[in-house]
């Protein structure tokens, strides 16, 4: 059980300092950026992060209670795909005042790294625990919708 609890706290701090990057600039730049027409309202973020960031704890914690030969490349791949994540929210919501549309293209090209990186944690996971890799398809799929959103973003602003 300490493992899960390991891993959910991994999550939540990436999730909070992600947080601490948007507190100001969700309400500031972003607050009249021109977004994607299907961009979903702001509430919608926080709750959809919520569960993101707890099925991939338990996905982790899934594949790191196996311990086989995969676990450790599986966990890495893991560890990547979770500093790629960290590093976009201030990337995109904290770079945006001080670099203007650059940081917007930056922060792309970490969140298709991200994507890459998430689908590779996928099919590292999928082979040690099915359902670790399956609790990790909803995120992928927010990652490349969340990518539409940062191009669209980098396009028009």
């Amino acid at each position: 059980m300490l493992g899960l609890l390991a891993f959910l706290a991994a999550s939540a701090l990436v999730a909070g300092l992600g947080g601490l990057a948007t507190a100001t600039n969700v309400d500031g730049w972003y607050a009249t950026a021109d977004k994607a027409p299907w961009s979903p309202p702001n509430w919608v973020f926080g709750p959809v992060w919520t569960l993101l960031y707890t099925a991939m704890a338990v996905a982790a914690w899934l594949v790191w209670r196996r311990r086989t030969a995969e676990t450790r490349p599986a966990l890495t791949a893991y560890a990547v795909q979770l500093v790629l994540n960290l590093l976009w929210t201030p990337v995109f919501f904290g770079l945006y005042p001080v670099l203007g549309t650059p940081a917007l293209w930056i922060a792309f090209g970490i969140i298709v790294a991200l994507a890459v990186a998430v689908a590779v944690t996928v099919l590292c996971f999928g082979p040690i625990s099915r359902t670790a890799g399956l609790l990790l398809l909803p995120y992928l799929a927010w990652v490349v919708f969340a990518s539409s959103l940062n191009l669209w973003a980098a396009l028009n602003n």
